[in-house]
């Protein structure tokens, strides 16, 4: 690893500040221990859950919860639950590691991913230190499975408004749980819930720790779903569960504080489980153009193939980059925090919050990125593609829900902007200040100075001018729409494609940057095609989101100046992408698998 002091930057602040590779984590830095770690993980997977994904989707009596315990066994619980508590103790980043290793998992890795997120973090978190000791030991084995009840038919992506009450019994020592919960992963089988509810006439949820055995709980047949048919989702019923006191999670009110916190882990990890999982589509994708042959060739040797291949792992290799870029960014975070005196729990809250924009940005980047793969892959492999009887009909199935999960994309897209602006008015980011000046430099004379001569100049230059499109953007649509721009959901969209576009183009340059430092520009030939191509790709879709939001709120010379300088900021050089496409594709042709 490159010892080199960090510049700890504040979550959202790519936009206006340029970051150097020296501050930024890459996947090629993990540790032994830490790449240990992950083979456990997908030996795991290889051995004990691949070979059996047609009895997992066919909910095989006991065999999800058997998985869980073998995974207790090796410790795949447990990485990130303090040593006293009887985990690992292992930071953020490595989570994000063995969420990615056990995405290629289909439901198991939807049910453990529940199980260790959002089943167990708000008890680890929020819990006081009885109920730490009295459940995350077993959490952490396995010995207790856990789910998380959030969703209501009414309440989806407006959690607070559920209508699942709690009130008090005479005595005073139970609350009284009734409602009804729906789309509750793990639902089937786990011992635990977290439970949201309003005690009697709050405005906000609170949380709650049921155990089944508490009584006052019923369900529905299991949902007959799409995809990750092997995860159990149930809708779950409570009537008159009655829940002692000291199972209240946290504070009266804070329950909706608790989901909007826990989601923000979720988001990234999820994004961590779609790199994992597109890793494991596009080796198949690739063995199979390697195996097919058509017109006395195999199929890897088509131009349309391998463009497909080429983009596949492109958009992987992006994603991932931004992916563990923000975890360390989390972690660096959490011990600063610590390090000035905050509690651990309240720390890895905060430090997750404070990066809740990038988290963001992963949900919607890595699911709609998996989607693009396990469709490509479907397309590879031709007629076989739709056959359940090859891999990719189930890749394809299972990658949709993830655009729904942890607040769908459109939600996701929508908290970018509206989080940025937010920190913008407390005073937290300076986003007027550049803005301002981007407009001034709308009415100046264009700079045509040559970039100097060095590796990335250019590339730095291109992500300079497409934030400040977004800087742009942004500005003019709060100025022109003041008060109503919240209700202009398209154009918000708009908005986030291209922070969240120059999010992930500028991670990869980082972190192909920092590869050329660590091996020499030569050794990385291939993921420098890949950081140019992206780039290329990137400008394209900030172009068009751009055109599309101005054209939306702007009129008369206002949009003329503006679509100019749209121009002005999408303007680079002729690039040949099919060839760097053509040398990215024969590297993973060559290597019959993902290789970057």
């Amino acid at each position: 690893m490159l010892e080199e002091s960090k510049n700890v930057i504040k979550g959202g602040e790519f936009v206006i500040r340029e970051t150097s590779y020296k501050d930024v984590f890459i996947p090629e830095e993990f540790d032994e221990e830490q790449l240990m770690i992950k083979q456990t993980c997908i030996d795991f997977i290889e051995a004990e859950v691949l070979p059996k994904l047609d009895q997992i989707d066919a909910q095989e009596e006991g065999l999800m919860q058997n998985l869980l315990d073998k995974a207790g066994e090796l410790g795949l619980l447990s990485v990130s639950i303090p040593e006293e508590y009887g985990g690992f103790g292992k930071n953020f980043n490595t989570s994000m590691l063995v969420t990615d290793a056990v995405g290629a998992g289909h439901s198991f890795a939807v049910a453990l991913s529940a199980h260790t997120g959002i089943g167990t973090l708000p008890i680890l978190y929020y819990g006081n230190e009885e109920q730490k000791k009295k459940y995350i030991p077993r959490l952490a084995t396995g010995e207790l499975k856990a789910a998380y009840c959030l969703t209501e038919p009414n309440a989806g992506s407006d959690a607070n408004s559920g209508k699942t009450s709690a009130k008090l019994n005479s005595a005073g020592t139970h609350y009284m749980l009734n409602g009804q919960k729906m789309w509750i992963t793990n639902g089937g089988f786990a011992d635990l819930f977290i439970v949201f509810a309003k005690i009697d006439d709050d405005k906000n949820l609170s949380a709650f720790i049921v155990e089944r055995d508490f009584g006052g709980i019923s369900m529905n047949p299991e949902e007959h779903k799409m995809g990750i048919k092997g995860s159990s989702t149930r809708q779950v019923f409570f009537n008159d569960c009655p829940v002692p006191v000291e199972n209240l999670l946290s504070e009266r009110g804070n329950g909706f504080k608790i989901a909007v916190n826990i989601l923000n882990i979720g988001r990234i990890k999820l994004g961590a489980a779609a790199i994992g999982s597109s890793k494991k589509a596009l080796d198949y994708a690739i063995n199979y153009s390697n195996e097919r042959v058509q017109f006395d060739l195999q199929i890897s040797k088509f131009g349309a193939i391998r463009h497909k291949l080429a983009e596949m792992a492109i958009r992987n290799f992006a994603v991932e980059s931004a992916a563990y870029r923000a975890g360390q960014n989390i972690d660096d975070a959490y011990e600063q925090l610590v390090a000035g005196g905050m509690d651990s729990g309240k720390a890895r809250l905060k430090s997750t919050e404070q990066f809740a924009i990038e988290c963001a940005i992963l949900k919607v980047w890595a699911s709609e990125m998996l989607d693009y793969i396990v469709d490509e892959g479907v397309q590879v492999y031709g007629g076989m593609g739709f056959s359940a009887e090859a891999p990719m009909e189930r890749a394809y199935r299972d990658s949709r829900i993830n655009r729904i999960f942890e607040g769908t994309n459109e939600v996701n897209r929508l908290l970018i902007v509206d989080m940025l602006l937010k920190r913008a008015m407390k005073g937290e980011l300076d986003l007027i200040k550049p803005a301002q000046e981007v407009a001034n430099e709308l009415m100046s004379i264009p700079d045509f100075e040559e970039t100097e001569d060095v590796l990335f100049a250019y590339e730095k230059r291109i992500l300079n001018n497409l934030k400040k499109t977004g800087l742009m953007i942004a500005g003019a649509a709060v100025q022109k729409l003041m008060m109503t721009l919240s209700k202009e959901q398209e154009i918000l969209m708009n908005i986030a494609d291209i922070i969240g576009y120059v999010y992930i183009a500028e991670s990869t340059i980082l972190r192909v940057e920092k590869l050329v430092a660590m091996r020499g520009e030569e050794a990385v030939k291939g993921q420098i095609d890949i950081a140019r191509v992206y780039l290329d790709s990137t400008v394209d879709y900030v172009s068009v989101a751009g055109k599309q939001a101005l054209n939306a709120f702007a009129e008369g010379d206002e949009l003329k100046m503006m679509l100019m300088g749209l121009r002005r900021f999408t303007k680079t050089q002729p690039f040949n992408s099919k060839e760097a496409r053509q040398r990215i594709a024969k590297q993973l042709i060559e290597a019959n698998k993902y290789c970057y």
